[in-house]
């Protein structure tokens, strides 16, 4: 299979499916005759002209309410965010009317939108453009959330996400969108739901989504060279809906968790999960669950300090070693 980077394979995707599908559009700032403030648009807007792929003004609430009211009427949007900390401006379309239309009709509306774009700290931005708002949009039922780690990940679940008839809230990572993985030139799609082992192990579960994955293959890899761990690594993929049932299995397998997220701490995602694992397989843990996440404070703007805020495959490796 060809190597890609994390960017092409979201720009394969988009272009498969407006090819695919006449409703399909792109809209959002810079996407169209700027190529994306990130490059994920490059060349669309060339291939398919003014209709398939807009411009819109610097109004999140604005351009989000009109993809809702537009996909309520049959088009299936996909509305890019410069970075998702700029949706906290149209909080109120994304959760009062794309969360909860299908609901509000009794099943009669729809809103098969795409809300997509960067999610993470990392990248000296400051606090207000380095938000993950994964777990606030998971709070929120009618909404779906997936955060691929991978290309592979980034274009089968963004083709799904685009076919889905709810609103699909896709997060990704600037810091990936360079990276390349293998990708199969042929069509496939990735259901929402379903969590991915990226490397089988027996000791301890390390369990995690969006580049956190990365940081625990790094982490899983020193462990084994350095101490003898064989840590089993568990991409979720998907946070709403959940695969529980991969959470379970593996932590069943291993009877040891760590689970890591660059979400804050405190009601983040890896709360949640540690919850499900302690109130559905308590008996099969030898150990208490442990996490990693960000540093509970606003996103750090200092080069030096910001990564030290992020999880590291050091503190990971720190927190397994604690409860083996």
């Amino acid at each position: 299979m060809p190597l890609i980077t994390y960017r092409k394979a979201l720009n394969d995707a988009l272009a498969e499916e407006i090819m695919r599908d006449e409703n399909v559009v792109l809209l959002g700032e810079e996407v169209a005759r700027y190529n994306g403030a990130y490059k994920v648009t490059e060349g669309l807007w060339e291939r398919f002209g003014d209709k398939r792929v807009v411009d819109t003004p610097i109004s999140e609430a604005g351009f989000i309410g009109m993809g809702i009211g537009a996909s309520m009427l049959g088009i299936r949007p996909v509305m890019e965010l410069m970075f998702w900390s700029f949706a906290y401006v149209a909080w109120d379309q994304i959760i009062n009317n794309a969360g909860q239309v299908r609901y509000m009709s009794g099943g009669l509306i729809n809103c098969p939108i795409v809300i997509r774009g960067p999610a993470n700290g990392g990248t000296n931005v400051g606090a207000t453009h380095s938000h993950t708002p994964e777990n606030f949009i998971a709070n929120t039922p009618g909404l779906k959330v997936v955060c691929p780690a991978t290309a592979y990940d980034a274009k089968g679940l963004m083709k799904t996400a685009i076919r889905d008839n709810d609103p699909v809230c896709v997060m990704e990572n600037t810091l990936l969108y360079g990276e390349s993985w293998e990708v199969p030139e042929e069509e496939y799609t990735i259901p929402l739901g379903v969590a991915d082992i990226k490397r089988e192990g027996t000791d301890v579960s390390l369990i995690a989504h969006g580049r956190a994955v990365i940081t625990a293959l790094k982490a899983a890899e020193i462990l084994a060279a350095e101490h003898g761990i064989n840590a089993e690594v568990l991409d979720l993929r998907s946070i709403r809906p959940l695969d529980e049932e991969a959470i379970m299995k593996t932590v069943c397998k291993t009877h040891r968790a760590v689970l890591v997220d660059e979400n804050k701490p405190f009601c983040g995602v890896s709360a949640q999960i540690s919850s499900m694992i302690m109130e559905q397989c308590f008996d099969e843990l030898d150990a208490p669950v442990q996490r990693v996440c960000a540093l509970d404070a606003p996103a750090i703007y200092s080069p030096a300090l910001e990564p030290i805020q992020l999880p590291t495959a050091q503190r990971i490796i720190a927190k397994t070693l604690q409860i083996l």
